[in-house]
């Protein structure tokens, strides 16, 4: 029987060993997703220094905050339209320039509400980052180790940031000012920009859309298949698709969708509106801005430790159960951080704490990006995420309205409800993906 392009180009790509091309993927991939986290973190380290300066208060850092977390809304659910008809890499190239762009240019605003403005706007093209990231290199990445890749990725490009910037903060901040520390984030996206011209299309996306031929020329110069001598590969209605990809993921897996929908809620919720208000509430016991940033950066610490772990976990013993776990103790060290006594145990808290949450988190990401077909990927994955990005947009300022109103345990009880809401429903978002081929989880629809 005569074999499919996307079927041959999609069993290639399974069995493949890394090649030059796997490992600039790889790096460039990282690279980018670098600043989808290192927004945040740069964000939450200096609201103390922006408030304390007289530039804004909280509540309008907190609008600052929401308006980037819409434009990301947007980012992300446009992405996955654009990225899933016309490629991978057109996307990847625009959403960087205008990130970096928006960045430098807010970084002269002259009030929040012009800082407001251009962070929407440089939201919106950071909203592609993270479902890029993702589907990209999932496609990329061997079977046998597609998880480990892209929490390689993720170790990398997400985990190392918020130490990283952390630290960049903590050093630079005095020196810099808020204001300079936003164009040199800036600068180096536009550099990351530059670099990314050498990026390949996925083979999956080209052998999906009438573009066998130079798939298979891209196979070719990775040295990982081409088809045998007298092999003839066939056409069929997934080689060149021209359905719409939120169509196909709304008939087909409006269950997956969903489930990822309340996850990326809980989670985004949790961890970046944590990362936007923790070194707050740590100043808020009475420490410095200085001591607090360091006590955040210890438990920062915790990121790469996670995703170092999550490496091992996720072919070990799968996603679902790394993920659902890992979410549960996130619930317990939650509760547990709040009661800490002394700052010691706040610190080893917190670092249990952010640790498992980063686990669940990042493990239900890897997952969901999994579970729907190359033609609608970044469509599936996007939706799903952009609701994350919609619902933290009201969290962010929730969290402070609950603080004000209630007190920081009222907060933490929120984020332990949260986090055992998004542990039994990470089981929804499809079947176990461990060892399996991207095909056989969502084969491509025509």
């Amino acid at each position: 029987m005569a074999q499919t392009i996307e079927g041959f180009v999609g069993t290639s790509m399974d069995n493949a060993r890394l090649s030059p091309i796997h490992y600039r993927v790889f790096t460039l991939i990282a690279a980018g997703y670098f600043f989808d986290v290192a927004d945040y973190v740069i964000l939450g380290s200096l609201i103390p220094d922006m408030t304390h300066s007289g530039f804004a208060t909280a509540p309008q850092m907190a609008l600052v905050g929401s308006a980037t977390l819409i434009g990301l809304f947007l980012g992300t659910l446009a992405q996955g339209e654009f990225t899933d008809r016309f490629g991978r890499k057109t996307v990847y190239q625009f959403n960087l320039l205008l990130y970096g762009t928006a960045t430098i240019v807010a970084a002269f605003a002259p009030d929040y509400v012009w800082l407001a403005a251009l962070r929407f706007v440089a939201g919106i093209g950071l909203g592609a980052e993270q479902p890029l990231c993702f589907a990209y290199a999932g496609e990329y990445a061997p079977k046998r180790i597609r998880g480990r890749f892209i929490a390689g990725v993720q170790l990398i490009g997400g985990a190392c940031v918020w130490p990283i910037t952390t630290l960049f903060a903590l050093v630079f901040r005095d020196s810099l000012g808020w204001r300079g520390c936003w164009i040199v984030i800036g600068i180096c996206a536009l550099i990351v920009f530059v670099f990314r011209f050498s990026l390949p299309e996925s083979p999956r996306w080209l052998a999906t859309h009438g573009q066998g031929k130079r798939a298979l020329e891209l196979l070719e110069s990775m040295g990982i298949g081409r088809p045998s001598a007298g092999e003839a590969l066939i056409e069929d209605a997934a080689s060149n698709t021209h359905s719409d990809p939120f169509a196909v993921v709304f008939r087909h897996y409006r269950g997956r969708v969903f489930a990822g929908m309340v996850c990326f809620v809980a989670f985004f919720g949790v961890a970046l509106g944590l990362g936007a208000w923790l070194p707050s509430m740590i100043a808020g016991r009475g420490m410095t801005i200085t001591k607090s940033l360091t006590y955040t950066l210890g438990m920062q610490m915790a990121f790469p430790c996670a995703s170092i772990f999550m490496m091992f976990a996720l072919e070990r013993f799968g996603r679902k159960i790394t993920a659902t776990t890992a979410f549960v103790l996130a619930g317990v060290f939650a509760v547990g951080f709040v009661n800490a006594g002394t700052d010691t145990t706040l610190l080893m808290v917190g670092f249990c704490m952010i640790f498992f949450i980063q686990l669940a988190g990042n493990s239900m990401q890897i997952f969901c990006s999994e579970v729907f077909p190359t033609n609608a990927r970044a469509s599936g994955f996007g939706i799903a995420q952009s609701a994350g990005r919609l619902g933290t947009a009201f969290i962010i300022p929730g969290i402070l309205w609950v603080q004000t109103g209630y007190g920081v345990g009222a907060v933490f009880v929120c984020v332990a409800i949260a986090l055992v809401i998004a542990a039994v429903t990470v089981n929804l978002i499809g079947p176990e993906t461990r060892g399996l081929a991207l095909d056989e989880i969502a084969p491509p629809e025509g």
